[in-house]
């Protein structure tokens, strides 16, 4: 018995522009909703040191060269030095990404599934 082949639905133009502007707002708002709940960027730490110099700031000849070969003096450079990024870890976030990711892969997936199902039954149920 044969099937007749599939045919995907068709879509407007305006829902083509509607589903790019949505998509377009989706990523936008995926890529602040972070910042704006404060997940994002621990911030920077400061180091004091007890004196700014090169050894006391814990650089090396090389660092020390480096330094100065970009203009900079200990007292110059201390700022920068002492100013680091706070690399913390947060596994409660962690794991709600890594359920939202999963979460929304299955989505596709089940949604999906009646039109794989039609797909993969025109390809190979005649063979």
């Amino acid at each position: 018995m044969a099937r007749k082949p599939y045919v995907p639905p068709e879509q407007s133009f305006a829902g083509q522009i509607a589903d790019s502007a949505l998509i377009l707002i989706l990523v936008v708002a995926s890529l602040f909703a972070p910042v704006y709940l404060g997940l994002a960027g621990g911030g920077k730490t400061t180091i004091e040191f007890a004196e700014k110099s090169w050894a006391g700031m814990q650089q090396n000849a090389t660092m020390q060269a480096a330094w100065e070969k970009l203009g900079f003096t200990p007292e110059t450079a201390a700022d920068m030095i002492a100013s680091r990024f706070d690399y913390t870890f947060s596994i409660g976030a962690f794991l709600f990404t890594a359920l939202v990711v999963i979460v929304y892969f299955v989505f596709v997936v089940k949604y999906s599934e009646r039109e794989y199902r039609d797909v993969i039954a025109e390809r190979f149920d005649d063979k």
